[in-house]
């Protein structure tokens, strides 16, 4: 009878210890998975390539990580490549209001931009672009970036739905700046602005 009252007292604390290990690890992953949501709604996320408006810079399929913060200390600045909310011109095109695009900051407030002979033009200035595939071949402003806006543009000027088409971009819009692409490897590496 001795050993049955053993036997019970250590089977009991098993089954709570079991217990508690299983809460432990319900906690933990309830964490982790706080913590990731948060990290991805507040700091980065990852976002993939799925067009060729910024072809040769990042190709179709490429995956990138978008960092969220710089832009509550500091603008935008002029070759930053951004994540965007599509404007109300673009929804009226159709596109979701949550449909993220990637272009490239080519203007920031108060610039004056212009495209004229298959040059772009910033202040009268022309822009030396080394990231495009070809210069644009149609014609635009001159113009001046309106406050609390940008313009962007795709580095694969003639296939890229962008400032030039739809006009300027609401810094409100901006989701975040692309800092690296993590893939594919051979690719990998941070993304220069």
């Amino acid at each position: 009878m001795t050993s049955e009252k053993t036997e019970l007292k250590t089977t009991a604390p098993i089954e709570s210890n079991g217990w508690k290990q299983w809460r432990d690890n319900v906690q933990i992953l309830a964490i982790a998975l706080i913590l990731a949501l948060g990290i991805r709604a507040f700091v980065a996320e990852p976002r993939f390539i799925p067009s060729v408006s910024m072809v040769p810079t990042l190709e179709v399929g490429d995956r990138i990580v978008v960092e969220k913060l710089s832009y509550h200390w500091r603008s935008p600045t002029t070759g930053d490549i951004i994540v965007f909310d599509p404007p109300a011109a673009l929804q009226q095109y159709g596109y979701s209001k949550n449909q993220a695009f990637i272009k490239r900051v080519i203007a920031t407030e108060g610039q004056l931009v212009r495209i004229h002979n298959g040059q772009l033009y910033l202040n009268d200035e022309p822009l030396q672009e080394e990231y495009i595939a070809e210069p644009p071949d149609y014609e635009w402003g001159p113009q001046q970036v309106p406050n609390d806006t940008v313009f962007v543009m795709g580095d694969n000027r003639n296939n890229s739905n962008d400032s030039h088409v739809w006009g300027f971009l609401p810094k409100s819009n901006i989701i975040g700046r692309a800092v690296a692409r993590f893939w594919p490897v051979n690719r990998i590496g941070f993304l220069d602005n």
